[in-house]
């Protein structure tokens, strides 16, 4: 079918503007705009027909003339994103449904194989603008901004990527969860048991981190993404636990790391420490929560009855490179699956004695559960210290001192 007889018959739907008429035909005119198309189509039209050409007016009945309004649109989303840093964004719309549904009517109808749909003209002619306001660049992939124009709404709606760097933590106090809890009995809608806070407890290493970083960078929130975790009452010392910090919604996207950690470590000071290494992407958050990275341990052992350091360290190298067999925990069973888990001991070995107990070091696969360990759980462990010594044992004190490798740089 000739491009002028199919134009005809578009045409016989109704008054269709350049815009619109030329997106008919998106995939053909390499170099063309839509409008520059949809107007060379009718100068085309009147060449064949031998009649007078008759540029288009009067009100398009897909569109309603959208197009005459992209610099209005274009100024309405510059001023929405005004105070936010951003080096990139990306344009996006919602359109009512009765455009969508009148331009697959045509294509449906007249079978067109080249036509392009309105939200990707007014995504890119509304970028254009803006670009030429701003100065800024449109990024398909990593935009820092997506701004959404509702055309029904008449509104913009802007949606700030979040920004993320990658580091290490200490937990220097016990009795810290590593992220917010909701209060148990109110779920977070705030309690009298909870002194109508909304958490279980009052802070967590993700808000000690967070709480700066969102005054910083004007966020909304900071989320942790940690390499796993350590009990509430265990510390996190020696190399620290590798994390990622997802600072949500920063209006402010700039910042120094050096800045940054000495403003979280001045205000978490005794608490919590932290070691900033590089900025990073999101991506990467996957990876280092799918991490499988050994773990080492300083714990603190209690033993009921009298017994020497010799038969303690002889009883804890029985289990130097075992592989232990562990069903889930009864301390964790409300929110782990319940399984049997084997992992291995690499390497446990007697430190010291201190007020009656015994200091020990163990390096772990990731996932052993160091406290079952020693205790049993009752025999859901096995083997276990407790099982090897034929009396209770159990962990007064729980510290994590090394997790995977220290090397994060780029």
């Amino acid at each position: 079918m000739e491009l002028t007889e199919t134009a005809e018959k578009i045409l016989a739907y109704g008054a269709c503007c350049d815009h619109c008429l030329g997106r008919f035909f998106g995939k053909r005119g390499h170099g063309l705009t839509n409008d520059e198309r949809g107007r060379a189509l009718r100068v085309a039209r009147a060449v064949a027909e031998n009649l007078p050409f008759e540029p288009f007016t009067g009100t398009c009945w897909i569109c309603s003339n959208f197009f005459e309004f992209v610099p209005a649109w274009a100024e309405r989303a510059v001023a929405a994103i005004e105070g936010i840093e951003y080096t990139t964004f990306l344009v996006g719309c919602r359109v009512p449904p009765l455009i969508s549904e009148s331009e697959e009517m045509v294509w449906s109808d007249l079978s067109l194989a080249d036509p392009e749909p309105i939200k990707s003209e007014i995504n890119r002619e509304v970028g254009k603008a803006i670009s030429a306001i701003t100065g800024r660049d449109v990024d398909f992939r990593k935009p820092d901004l997506v701004l959404l124009l509702d055309i029904s709404r008449d509104s913009v709606d802007v949606q700030i990527s979040p920004v993320f760097f990658l580091g290490r933590y200490q937990k220097h106090e016990r009795g810290i969860p590593q992220t917010h809890w909701d209060c148990r009995a109110c779920r977070g809608a705030g309690c009298e048991r909870c002194n109508f806070t909304g958490k279980q407890y009052q802070d967590s290493v993700e808000e000690l981190i967070g709480r700066p970083v969102i005054d910083i960078f004007s966020a909304e929130n900071a989320v942790l993404h940690g390499a796993g975790r350590e009990d509430i009452d265990a510390r996190m010392i020696g190399t620290g636990r590798p994390f990622i910090l997802e600072v949500v919604a920063p209006k402010r996207r700039t910042a120094d790391l050096a800045t940054v950690e000495d403003t979280i470590n001045r205000g978490a000071a005794g608490r919590v420490a932290v070691t900033l290494v590089r900025w990073c992407e999101r991506s990467e958050v996957e990876t280092l929560k799918s991490s499988k990275a050994h773990k080492k341990y300083r714990i603190l052992v209690e033993v009921e009855g009298a017994l020497s350091a010799q038969e303690f360290a002889n009883a804890l190298k029985t289990l130097q490179g075992v592989t232990i067999h562990q069903r889930t925990p009864e301390r964790v069973a409300h929110r782990r699956a319940d399984k049997v888990r084997e992992r291995r001991v690499l390497d446990i070995g007697f430190v010291g004695e201190q007020d009656g107990r015994y200091l020990v070091e163990v390096l772990g696969e990731a996932g052993l559960y160091i406290k079952e360990l020693v205790s049993g759980d009752q025999g859901r462990t096995t083997p276990s210290l407790a099982e090897i010594l034929q009396r209770p044992a159990r962990v007064a004190s729980l510290d994590v001192v090394q997790v995977g490798e220290t090397n994060e740089g780029e």
